[in-house]
């Protein structure tokens, strides 16, 4: 399955049309506030992650989908999921992860993207637990990890870039679609 249907989006992969809106939400340092280091990303650095997620589909038969709204065509941003190679200490792991633009913020759009995105994962794609990885202070995000029925698991500290991390999880006996 390489598209998903929620009541207002379209989850699905990237097309060459989406590099430019997914550039200026990564351009946006109040969206890459809480993602990995915080750093903003311009055309090229966008076309690399892609490259990547894309790469991901390919090796895990997952990856991140381009969200998309269904009643405009216009590209709310990324939700999906990735195996967080950065932080060894929870592999083996698959974690869900988005970003949405600023202009999509606080319309429940992320819970609705990250929901469709967990049932594709424990459902679709067989996996029996997913993490969510936050930094304190992300509050959007936890409240997002919440409503997903995931609940705190342990604490630790980004490797590189030393910022303490929250890891929160959820496995197929927990969840309810």
């Amino acid at each position: 399955m390489n598209e998903i249907h929620t009541p207002r989006l379209l989850l699905r992969r990237w097309d060459d049309d989406d590099l430019a809106p997914l550039a200026d939400i990564h351009a946006d340092p109040h969206v890459m506030r809480w993602i990995d280091d915080g750093s903003v990303l311009d055309e090229d650095g966008t076309a690399e992650t892609v490259e990547r997620w894309e790469e991901e589909w390919d090796e895990e038969g997952f990856g991140v989908f381009a969200v998309e709204l269904l009643g405009s065509g216009e590209l709310a941003g990324a939700v999906g999921l990735s195996v967080p190679e950065f932080l060894p200490q929870v592999l083996p792991a698959v974690q869900i992860t988005w970003r949405l633009g600023r202009p999509f913020w606080g319309q429940g759009y992320a819970s609705e993207a990250a929901q469709a995105t967990l049932e594709f994962a424990l459902q679709d794609r067989g996996l029996d637990r997913v993490v969510g990885i936050v930094r304190p202070g992300d509050e959007s995000s936890k409240n997002v990890l919440r409503k997903l029925g995931m609940v705190p698991e342990r604490e630790t500290t980004h490797p590189v870039h030393g910022f303490p991390l929250h890891v929160h999880s959820i496995d197929l006996t927990e969840y309810q679609a």
